[in-house]
């Protein structure tokens, strides 16, 4: 049955007879037996449907007598229509899309002929179509960005691809005068076109001409939206309306002819379960499910409210519908310029009379009973190809298909909720793994390439985490998938990529774990493919599936995943490849073998040094000793690279220093400009004999280091747990910040340690990374412990009776410091401003000047690839004495282990108190430090002399060489008496 209301035209539409027409209350009329399945009322037809024909009733200003006429269709089946200002669209059973101008004679669009669409809009000047496959497609005028082009492309008559929604889950498409929306699957809204009247609800009168999310409703739920000429209406799940736009025929609702700029829910029909509204051009019809009853508002000069008046309505009034319309179920509202119409079918019973009206479609999505299908091979394979097609080549199908829909949980998507529903990923996966490799195929060369680097909305994002899950599963052509995506994920914007990282911390752990291994298992086969391969691409797709290891590495600091999880140990198969090229070079070079392997090799040596650059950027990928290793190489090939300081380079590396003026003479030198960082230090007592093959270095920077820090106390100060730090009261002379910072780096490009005990902090900040509270606690123990009572104080009142503000040691903390004071709602505030004081504002100048010096003494910038703790063990050394490492790493000449001078040495040794024994750490090696990786990693040879009198001579250090020369003592007592004075009294270590 079709009820209408509004302006007057030909009684009936032409439709039935007029006698056929029965006349209700208020103008409403309705034709008991019209067979209608669709209508559209535009400004100048109304289309109707009638078992899959179409005719329409043209609408002229004056005339009441307008014909309804066929449209010639040939032998289409149309299942929609929607009407412009000049014309009409209409949808055929087949998919199919025609257009209808001033004639009756309908054309298809052909450059949508290879396209499923199954729903259409039509604006005034604009129309719109939506895929199965969940691509939308515009055409029309584009003057106030109705298409949602952009603002510089110009209209068109041809249907163009919206690509900026190409990865969106459509669930409904709707155009009104000038504007356009689009609704998700999850409850997103987008709003683009006209706005002059804020009908795109984004609190402003700005046109768009791209689609922009409407952040107002987001998580309301939406199920469906209409827009009128300059107004537009939104139905949540449960009922609620909002409305927005122009307001000035009270078609809002809010009992006010006002505009609303952004959503606001029509207070009159709060509680009201409604479930369809229609916007007309400047009127509204809501109908509520409850009560049976179609509501009102807006313009109603035409009588298009239905209330018998021509009046305008701002409130939700009922339509006085006849009592015939009892008997039937309203199926659908519609509304024109100046009509309105509602639809009904037979009530109750029997669904197979309601009309097939024209009812939006969905977009094809994956399911169980599709998968089953594929599975069974109960279809035919073109028919399961073409299915297969059809969702994974289409990024808004994959994406739409695995929505967590129980407790609505996918209306909730946002920057922190996906909505996707990992268990049904889960299961639809795993039989999907079971069947058709067509998928790959599909994957790699349709859909990676149309994700979009800008997506419009984070549900977009879902995609990446259903493909590397989808990736994992598939057989074909992973690598070209993981290269693929994993160039897609580096391509996204700066707040896509926030959004991802922020969906990715929230993975289920396996799902996580999974997506670890699956970019590590492929950096691990790249990385073997460039040890079998010279291949340059590689390197480059090595690069990036580092980069996102890198983002999955930081999120999984906040996770129970262990950093080993990231390790890949195959880059110390390219170490050995690199040392073994590097070492034969060099026996080629000096045996004067340059031939065209030689030239070989080069290139070779050069590709592998290329990827060792790449891997040093990212230091989660390799553990400590791995790192030495490429800082090593990476250090050696400096040295090759740079001119020979013999070849009459202007620059000198041999130091000549005074034992008593070591830290002078060091500055004085340094200021001379004519060192070489590229190349190793030498260093030379003056007055002492010896040539320095890393003994002699060694030894002047533990002198160095005791410089420092005895240097007045200007510089450094030593706290209370015995680590150094900088004078935060140092503020003249901070080119010795520079200078210290100079030794240190140079120690550290040398390989060796300095005797300065930096708290954690210092390397952090290095590595530009913020010290903690646990930090200070480190450097300052007592001062740290005060300010962790403070924070976990239960008590308001003992915090208040602290007599606490935001000053430290005399400096204010914010603006007005002293005058505020410290409670348990900043206290969080004041902590961290007062580490941040201690580590970087009051030593902000020192630590630039250190920094800047740290850089200039080592010039090779691989150190960036340590971890804090590791760089601090690098440069101090490790903390761990294990001096049985010391013995067991011990190789002898002249004697062996089981010789009683042996034994007695090794007795001695380790009845030596801890003091001592570092003692004689200083005494063999030029420094007390313990190299990273433990003692195990020092040299220790052994010899015994065979010297007339040995009991007269004391035991000899050739620290160059790490050798210890012991005489052949007569007995225990006297090897002890002359260990002890060696190491307590010699004052020149060794023969260098």
């Amino acid at each position: 049955m079709l009820c209408y209301w509004g302006a007057q035209v030909r009684e009936g539409f032409g439709l039935v007879k007029p006698e056929q027409v029965r006349h209700g209350n208020w103008g409403i009329k309705f034709c008991p037996s019209s067979a209608v399945q669709d209508i559209s009322a535009g400004k100048s037809c109304i289309g109707f449907i009638r078992e899959g024909k179409v005719s329409v009733l043209r609408l002229h200003n004056e005339d009441a007598d307008e014909k309804l006429e066929p449209l010639q269709l040939q032998n289409e089946r149309i299942r929609s229509i929607v009407c412009g200002e000049a014309g009409a669209v209409l949808l055929a059973d087949d998919g199919k899309v025609l257009i209808m101008d001033q004639s009756t004679v309908c054309r298809p669009l052909k450059s949508l002929e290879n396209r499923q669409v199954i729903q259409i809009a039509c604006g005034d000047q604009h129309s719109m179509a939506l895929s199965n496959d969940g691509q939308l497609f515009v055409w029309g005028e584009n003057t106030h960005g109705q298409l949602g082009l952009r603002k510089e492309q110009a209209g068109t008559q041809s249907p163009q691809h919206l690509q900026s929604l190409c990865e969106i889950p459509v669930a409904q498409i709707s155009a009104g005068g000038n504007h356009s929306f689009v609704l998700s699957l999850s409850g997103v809204v987008f709003g683009w076109g006209s706005n002059s009247a804020g009908q795109l609800g984004l609190g402003d009168t700005k046109d768009r001409f791209v689609p922009t999310i409407v952040k107002s409703l987001c998580g309301k739920k939406t199920v469906s939206i209409s827009c009128g000429g300059e107004h537009t209406a939104t139905l949540s799940k449960g009922g609620t309306v909002f409305t927005f736009g122009s307001g000035g025929f009270g078609q809002l609702g809010h009992n006010s002819l006002k505009d609303e700029h952004h959503p606001r829910l029509i207070a009159e029909l709060w509680g009201s379960k409604v479930s369809q509204v229609t916007c007309g051009r400047h009127h509204t019809l809501v109908f509520e499910e409850s009560s049976k009853l179609i509501y009102s508002f807006g313009c109603g000069m035409q009588g298009q409210l239905g209330n018998g008046e021509q009046v305008k309505q701002s409130v939700p009034l009922p339509v006085l519908l006849p009592t015939e319309c009892t008997e039937f179920t309203m199926e659908k509202l519609i509304t024109g310029e100046h009509h309105s119409f509602a639809l009904f079918f037979k009530n109750p019973g029997n669904e197979s009379e309601k009309p097939k009206s024209g009812s939006n479609g969905g977009i094809l999505t994956l399911n169980d009973r599709m998968i089953d299908r594929w599975v069974s091979e109960s279809d035919p394979w073109p028919t399961v190809k073409n299915e297969i097609n059809t969702v994974f080549s289409s990024a808004a199908s994959l994406n739409g298909s695995f929505l967590k829909t129980s407790r609505d949980e996918h209306y909730q998507t946002s920057v922190e909720h996906c909505g996707l529903d990992f268990d049904l990923v889960k299961t639809s996966f795993a039989k999907l793994f079971a069947s058709k490799s067509l998928i790959s195929e599909v994957v790699q060369q349709t859909l990676l390439p149309s994700l979009n680097p800008n997506p419009t909305g984070v549900e977009a994002l879902r995609l990446y985490l259903l493909l590397p899950e989808l990736i994992n599963g598939l057989k074909k052509q992973r690598t070209k998938l993981i290269e693929a995506l994993a160039s897609k994920i580096l391509e996204l914007n700066s707040a896509a990529r926030k959004v991802l990282e922020m969906y990715w911390s929230r993975l289920p752990d396996d799902w996580f774990e999974r997506l670890i291994k699956l970019f590590h298992k492929e950096s691990t086969d790249l990385i073997d493919q460039i040890c079998d391969e010279t291949d340059h691409q590689s390197t480059r797709h090595l690069k990036n599936i580092l980069e996102i290891l890198q983002m999955a590495y930081q999120i999984s600091c906040s996770t129970d995943i262990t950093h080993h999880d990231f390790i890949i140990h195959k880059i110390n198969d390219l170490l050995d490849l690199l040392q073994t090229i590097t070492a034969d070079l060099l026996r080629m070079e000096l045996y004067m073998q340059i031939n065209e392997d030689f030239h070989d090799m080069v290139k070779l040596e050069e590709y592998y040094f290329r990827t060792v650059k790449i891997l040093v950027k990212f230091p989660f990928a390799s553990d400590f000793i791995t790192k030495q290793r490429m800082f090593n190489l990476l250090q050696e090939e400096c040295f090759r690279n740079v001119p020979n300081l013999a070849m009459g380079n202007s620059f000198s590396n041999l130091l000549h220093i005074n034992r008593e003026s070591v830290l002078t003479d060091t500055l004085q030198y340094l200021r001379q400009n004519t060192h070489s960082f590229m190349h190793p230090l030498q260093v030379a007592f003056i007055g002492e004999d010896g040539i320095d093959m890393r003994g002699l270095s060694a030894e002047f920077f533990s002198l160095i280091s005791k410089s420092f820090i005895e240097w007045d106390k200007k510089i450094l100060e030593v706290h209370e747990s015995s680590l150094v730090w900088f004078n935060p009261h140092h503020t003249r002379g901070n080119k010795n910040f520079y200078y210290l910072g100079v030794i240190c780096g140079m120690a550290l490009y040398n390989r060796h340690h300095i005797n300065i005990d930096f708290p954690l902090a210092l390397f952090k900040k290095l590595l530009q990374q913020k010290p903690s509270l646990d930090d200070l606690e480190e450097l300052s123990p007592v001062e740290a412990r005060s300010l962790k009572n403070l924070l976990e104080e239960d008590e308001e009142e003992v915090v208040n009776l602290q007599h606490l503000d935001f000053t430290c040691k005399g400096q204010e903390l914010v603006p007005n410091g002293s005058q505020i004071q410290v409670n348990k709602v900043n206290r969080q505030k004041y902590v961290d401003l007062y580490v941040d004081l201690e580590f970087n504002k009051s030593v902000k100048t020192q630590f630039e000047q250190f920094t800047r010096g740290f850089s200039k003494g080592c010039p090779l910038d691989a150190w960036t690839m340590f971890h804090p703790e590791e760089l601090q063990e690098l440069l101090h050394g490790s903390p761990q004495y294990n001096w049985k490492e010391l013995q067991q790493s011990a190789s002898y000449e002249g004697c062996s282990a089981s010789d009683e001078l042996i034994k007695n040495f090794w007795t001695v040794f380790f009845e030596l108190s801890e003091e001592n024994k570092k003692k004689f750490l200083m005494f063999l090696y030029g420094t007390e430090r313990v190299p990273a990786g433990g003692l195990s990693k020092r040299a220790l040879k052994i010899s015994q002399t065979d010297c007339p009198d040995p009991d007269d001579h004391l035991p000899e250090a050739q620290t160059c060489f790490e050798r210890l020369v012991l005489p052949k003592y007569s007995d225990i007592n006297t090897l002890h008496d002359k260990l002890i004075h060696a190491i307590n009294s010699c004052a020149v270590f060794g023969r260098g």
